[in-house]
């Protein structure tokens, strides 16, 4: 039955004594044995039951095993003459093997990967370096893993390593009783095994430390004697800490307890004396001692975990790190090394290393509003402006003194600070207000238009990924004529807000976005004095809204005055994916534009198929002889599927080379180039989307694809080419992304998200000159095409600063209710949730009808808190996040669909008859004198019959207010499509366009 369940819950023999009552039971019992499956296993890395176990027979004060890898069920290279079982006769060039056989290559990988970055670094110091960054193992005991789990990446920068030569093993043998004689044939040295060069065992400077007591031992003393080399940064000082293990609790003390390193490769020693009595006989009692720099970790199990205290308090008399250094040395007993960021200049909290009993305490602490985990979050155009009617030129109304003054910070991948995009011709210093810095690392230059810069990833600020210079350069980059990718798209690329300024702030690296780091970032643009923040960065799905780091962020942003506009996600189509759903932040779905990229596929008999890339490859018409990756299959190796999908490994490379590859998907595309493919022509997961690849390549819908997978194997010699990519015009647009998240909002059911939609397919506009193009993508650009809400998001941040450029009082929520009161409808399309609101919010952004609303919905803080109150925070927790005495009273609880957002949205646990009010105030931005009257247009899905108390607004000046409620009554509610309608106001000029939607929980 092979290896044991890891699941705590199995019991082998139950299970044993089921199968064997069902065989004994029944009069015909019947079973089956089903194709392996693979899974994921949640709870790897476990031990595996057959590996080795300590302690060491031999030397018995020395910790064995080293360190576990993988080594169960591993896919490799084999022998094709090899026995792949008893009495087995298929043979493969592949197959699966499980050992400490198969764990051991792995960890010569991970050694020769060290080496390759310092190969003069001796074997010591390179297994030490695996051994002290290794991953913690909790099971069973540390004579299963020794010191963990191995970690290459970590390996790299083990900070301290202890240094062994063979004068040290020597010395060692002797220890041993191993005579001079042996040693010297050993060693080829004369060798003299004194008392003075025979130390013990356990004074071996290893990296783990080990002592064997003999059993009359009841109280014990034991020292270890080690030094460490500093192969981690000068100038560094290291404390010791003890974090105590299984069996016996043991008393450890480290002399000296903090070492001091003024240079690389200096050496300091220390003392390691441990006291304990009443040691187990079955399990031996271990604890592990930690040097940290606050960088480095030399054996540590800690976890980094954001800690939110709300708003910085306005006593005179308060310092927010001395607060966040007092709670962890409160909590820890230590302080410097455990912070790794702190949260002071715009709101309070603070990132640490902390384990989980330590993060429960912090978490019952005054003043702290929530503890939670610093996640890896991910990152979520010639004509896109055109398109949207803000045109190039004196015939798009523009205010450029305010919007030169105008400042957006962008939190993404950094920038490319000598892009075009960012040029300063024209500018002039920067806007007075800015108190930012330009701290952007080695050979990075800020200007009169890229502002300032700040990096937290300690890569420095330059974007090595493309993603944050796109968007950058989508909301406000400079005009930059002559511009394409390859020839592709050729025009003028340039930003909403050409005229305004640029702040970078960067979050990401070619690794991860941290939370931790977002949170810095948030913290640094407000006080720097930001107009705007954009951000396309998110999360799989929505969190709680004070553990979402950008809820947090945006939510103190908002109440400086400073709009933050975020991606809705890449999650699409299914419903509840929209990961930004916070109402005090613009949250922006993706569309198309009125152009697209299309690349036609030729086949040898005159069909063409129209399919979807990037592609500036031109094969000049030529037709080459096709292959089905399925037909090219290498079978001694995989199977049919695999090949079907063209992993390089399943093909026959003389079936392939100089043809045109035919996939079941892209998942290959950078790599199918190693076995000969001219070009691919693959099955399109997202076929509404144009990608870039490194060769000739067309994605198909499924329906085209198969037909092209008929014409293979309809005939005797299939031919194809793949044309060059071509600009069409998009008469149907705009139309939603297929990838882009839809709601409804998990967390606050009654706020519709997404709020609007923006261009986000097919979006040319600068990149990074280093940045990868596509997987195994040699070629370098200065301007790339990208698809994604990432691409969506700045273009509704550049809308938003065009309209705060004409009117710079006003607030995030007069901008934001601007923006969606006025944006296009937007048709239907698909199927079901994916087609509704739930994928658009209020329509498609229109800057140019933002500069005019006529009316608005205001929110301001004090509104988002009485929400807070009604999603059931506390009065306690809302008087930290806020700063101020809070009471959530019945009189000041509102419920979610009263809060004054621009959509109206209400969620019914049933299909049974209902009612539901919305009640909303308006402010009119439009002109005095002013008359609005009520109209309803259906939507889709049942009929609402809908009521809108009083139905005409009349307003005698600018400013004034008036207060209207909105009554829907219906039944028998859809379960898979919601039923809206839209509420306009109109004065005959404006037209104040508000979605309505009811919709059942079930979604």
């Amino acid at each position: 039955m092979g290896s044991l369940p890891s699941r705590a819950d199995y019991t082998p023999m139950s299970d044993h004594m089921s199968i064997l009552q069902e065989v004994t039971e029944e009069s015909s019992p019947q079973a089956t044995v089903l194709r392996t499956e693979a899974i994921f296993n949640q709870t790897s890395p476990v031990i595996g039951s057959f590996s080795s176990r300590g302690p060491n027979t031999i030397a018995v004060d020395i910790l064995k095993p080293d360190i576990t890898a993988p080594g169960v069920d591993i896919l490799a290279a084999y022998s094709p003459v090899g026995e792949l079982s008893d009495q087995d006769t298929r043979h493969v060039d592949y197959t699966v093997l499980s050992g400490t056989s198969m764990s051991c290559p792995h960890v010569a990988g991970v050694a020769a990967y060290v080496k390759s970055f310092y190969p003069k670094w001796s074997p010591s110091m390179i297994q030490s370096a695996i051994m002290t960054t290794g991953k913690q193992k909790l099971y069973p005991f540390s004579f299963a893993y020794g010191s963990g789990h191995v970690n290459p990446i970590a390996a790299l920068d083990p900070g301290l390593v202890y240094e062994l030569g063979k004068e040290d093993h020597i010395a060692f043998l002797c220890s041993l009783n191993y005579t001079s004689d042996t040693l010297k044939i050993i060693s080829g040295e004369t060798v003299s095994c004194s008392k003075e060069n025979k130390p013990l065992q356990k004074n071996l400077n290893y990296p783990s430390m080990s002592a064997r007591l003999s059993g009359s031992d009841n109280s014990f003393t034991v020292s270890f004697n080690r030094t460490v080399t500093n192969v981690g940064t000068p100038n560094s000082t290291y404390t010791s800490k003890v974090v105590a293990g299984h069996g016996s609790k043991l008393t450890i003390m480290v002399t000296p307890s903090v070492l001091s390193f003024k240079t690389v490769n200096e050496k300091q020693s220390f003392k390691v004396t441990v006291t304990g009595s009443d040691l187990s006989s079955k399990l031996p009692s271990s604890a592990n001692l930690i040097w940290s720099d606050g960088r480095h970790n030399v054996r540590s199990p800690i976890v980094v975990y954001i800690v939110y205290m709300g708003s910085l308090p306005s006593r005179v008399d308060y310092t927010p790190m001395s607060d966040h250094m007092s709670i962890l040395q409160e909590v820890t007993g230590e302080s410097s090394n455990r912070l790794v960021r702190s949260y002071k200049r715009s709101f309070n909290g603070f990132a640490a290393r902390l384990t989980t009993s330590e993060l429960k305490r912090v978490a019952e602490m005054k003043g702290v509003v929530s503890v939670f985990p610093n996640k890896k979050l991910r990152l979520q155009t010639t004509v896109s402006w055109d398109f949207m009617g803000l045109k190039q030129g004196r015939s798009t109304k523009r205010n450029l003194n305010v919007e030169s003054d105008t400042i957006i910070g962008v939190l993404d991948s950094g920038i490319t600070p000598e892009s075009q995009s960012f040029s300063d011709k024209g500018f002039g210093p920067p806007p007075k207000k800015w108190k930012g810095v330009c701290s952007g690392g080695q050979n990075f230059t800020c200007n009169n238009k890229l502002i300032g810069a700040r990096d937290y990833t300690r890569e420095g600020a330059r974007d090595t990924d493309g993603h944050g210079t796109h968007t950058a350069s989508t909301a406000a980059g400079n005009a930059v004529s002559d511009t394409s990718f390859f020839g592709i798209g050729n025009g003028t690329v340039r930003g909403g807000v050409p005229a305004s300024r640029i702040a970078a702030y960067k979050v990401c690296n070619l690794v991860r976005c941290s939370s931790e780091a977002l949170l810095s970032a948030f913290d640094d643009a407000i006080a720097d004095g930001v107009d705007l923040i954009t951000i396309s960065i998110g999360d799989i799905g929505a969190s709680k809204f004070v553990e979402d780091p950008i809820a947090i962020g945006a939510f103190h942003a908002m109440t400086k005055g400073i709009l933050t506009v975020t991606a809705a996600g890449n999650s699409g189509p299914d419903d509840s994916t929209v990961s930004a759903v916070a109402p005090w932040m613009l949250t922006v779905a993706a569309s198309t534009t009125n152009r697209g990229f299309v690349t036609q596929v030729v086949l040898g008999n005159g069909k063409t198929f129209t399919g979807k890339s990037v592609n500036p490859f031109d094969m000049k018409e030529k037709m080459y002889p096709l292959v089905y990756g399925k037909s090219a299959l290498l079978s001694s190796v995989c199977n049919a599927e695999y090949a079907e999908f063209c992993e390089p490994q399943c093909l026959k490379e003389s079936l392939v080379k100089g043809k045109v590859l035919v996939c079941g998907s892209r998942d290959n595309v950078g790599t199918v180039g190693s076995v000969g493919a001219i070009a691919i022509i693959y099955k399109s997961s997202i076929p509404d989307v144009a990608s870039v690849d490194p060769l000739p390549a067309s994605g198909l819908s499924e329906k085209d694809y198969e037909s092209l997978v008929s014409y293979i194997e309809s005939t005797d010699s299939p031919q194809a080419t793949v044309v060059r990519t071509e600009a069409i015009f998009n008469r149907t647009s705009p139309v939603i992304g297929s990838f882009s998240s839809r709601g409804p909002n998990t967390i606050a059911v009654d706020i519709l998200k997404p709020d609007i939609t923006a261009p986000g397919l097919e979006i040319l506009a600068a990149y990074s000159p280093v940045g990868e193009l596509s997987d195994h993508d040699t070629r370098h650009v200065k301007y790339s095409v990208l698809s994604g809400t990432s691409m969506s998001c700045p273009h509704a941040a550049g809308v938003a600063a065009y309209v705060k450029s004409f009117y710079p009082k006003w607030s995030p929520s007069m901008i934001k209710s601007a923006i969606m009161t006025t944006a296009w409808p937007v048709n239907a399309t698909g199927t079901g949730i994916a087609s509704t609101e739930f994928a658009y919010g209020s329509g498609h952004v229109d800057p140019i009808a933002a500069l005019d609303p006529g009316l608005v919905y205001e929110l301001g803080k004090e509104d988002h808190i009485a929400f807070l109150c009604g999603l059931n925070y506390t009065s306690d927790i809302l008087k930290v996040i806020s700063g101020e005495t809070v009471t959530c009273s019945e009189e000041n609880k509102i419920l979610q669909r009263n809060l004054n957002y621009p959509s109206m949205s209400a969620a019914r646990s049933d299909n049974s008859s209902f009612t539901v009010t919305f009640n909303r105030t308006v402010t009119n931005v439009g002109t005095p004198n002013s008359t609005y009257t009520s109209k309803v247009v259906a939507g889709h899905g049942s009929k609402l019959t809908i009521v809108v108390t009083p139905s005409v607004l009349s307003f005698k000046t600018v400013n004034e207010k008036q207060s209207f409620m909105v009554t829907v009554t219906g039944s028998g509610l859809s379960s898979e499509l919601p039923s809206s309608a839209n509420l306009i106001w109109s004065d005959g000029r404006h037209k104040v366009r508000s979605p309505i939607v009811v919709y059942t929980i079930s979604y």
